[in-house]
């Protein structure tokens, strides 16, 4: 997804990961050139080291919407521009709403999904979700889908009941951006680091899933050297030692004791007894992002994040803390009795600023 400056940086970067013993490699026609960049790297690979290019795994992901030409053709492109006969892995690419569940199960999006498996166009079929726990329960439910990918981070578990549910059942599970939206952890703020000293913060957060049992990480590398940590992590000894040593859960404890002290009595507990707000104010996301910009010094992702509302249509919540119209209705419901329209302002008051420009879009 990141590394789309040219060809050569997408095959560098894809030189490291099978130095690091990463196989499986995730992109979309989303993602700018990513796919046809990488698709030039692969038929090198291929050239040049076709035992390498057989053990590869290979995701994409269809946007939902398309009638079944429409879809039809797309994954035919999708083929063409990575040089490869059959994708292993086809998600739908932000099953967000009700109406994308239901294009993928019942309407045009589940004929096409059987007609690509039926083909052996597809290995198999699974989504990647930015919706409401609801949703993605519904979606592991519906026996449609044998993986997905879903936003977990050690700084927001709320979706792992779920990872754990779907792992029960067999279907695969992948971490959205464990790096990036997981905290910009790649560039951690001197308190975080202080709070995970002597371990970094990415490496604690990336052992942290993988003691969960999640069975993938998104990397999202951008050059060569975003994947040395992997390739550390993912060295001889690792399949025969807990991901988590003693220190490092140690480590873990010390970070969330730090965050909470901070916080004090103005720590929430992300338990949303709060919601439904009569103003659809997304209550316990806002006061995460204070959580971690008071709690742990991440001002840089939290007002980043932040100041995306509004911005990203159904990828991201629609209403900041300016929505709060201080009715009150939340305030009996919350079990900590916090000061919640208070402390909505205060995130307003820290985290608005100018928006900055997305990746995509």
């Amino acid at each position: 997804m990141r590394a789309t400056g040219s060809p050569q940086q997408m095959a560098a970067v894809l030189g490291a990961a099978l130095e690091a013993g990463l196989w499986h490699l995730e992109t979309a026609p989303a993602y700018g050139p990513a796919e046809r960049f990488l698709g030039q790297a692969l038929r090198t690979l291929q050239q040049e080291q076709p035992p390498q290019h057989r053990r590869l795994v290979i995701t994409s992901k269809l946007l939902p919407g398309p009638d079944l030409a429409e879809g039809q053709q797309q994954l035919r492109q999708i083929l063409e521009r990575l040089g490869i006969e059959r994708l292993h892995n086809l998600a739908v690419h932000g099953l967000n709403r009700p109406e994308h569940l239901e294009w993928a199960t019942a309407g045009p999006g589940a004929e096409l999904l059987r007609w690509a498996v039926g083909e052996g166009l597809v290995g198999q079929v699974g989504f990647s979700s930015h919706g409401s726990s609801a949703l993605i329960e519904a979606a592991l439910a519906s026996g449609r889908f044998q993986f997905c990918s879903l936003h977990l981070h050690l700084f927001d578990q709320t979706r792992l009941p779920l990872a754990r549910a779907a792992l029960a059942q067999g279907i695969g599970v992948l971490a959205i951006s464990p790096a990036d939206k997981g905290g910009r952890l790649y560039d951690p703020p001197a308190t975080l680091q202080a709070d995970c000293a002597p371990f970094q913060p990415l490496e604690l957060a990336y052992r942290f899933l993988l003691d969960q049992g999640i069975s993938t990480l998104s990397l999202g590398a951008a050059q060569p050297s975003d994947l040395a940590l992997a390739a550390a992590i993912a060295g001889p000894t690792a399949p025969a030692a807990p991901w988590l040593s003693p220190p490092q859960r140690q480590a873990l404890q010390r970070l969330a004791h730090a965050g909470a002290e901070r916080l004090g009595a103005e720590r929430c507990g992300q338990c949303r007894a709060c919601l439904p707000c009569p103003n659809a104010v997304p209550i316990p996301e806002l006061l995460r992002l204070r959580n971690l910009a008071v709690g742990h010094g991440m001002q840089a992702f939290a007002q980043e994040r932040y100041n995306l509302i509004g911005r990203a249509g159904h990828w991201w919540e629609a209403l900041d803390a300016s929505a709060c119209h201080r009715c009150g209705d939340c305030l009996p419901r919350c079990p900590l009795q916090l000061p919640i329209p208070d402390l909505l302002a205060d995130t307003h008051r820290r985290l608005a600023a100018p928006p900055r420009r997305r990746l995509w879009g």
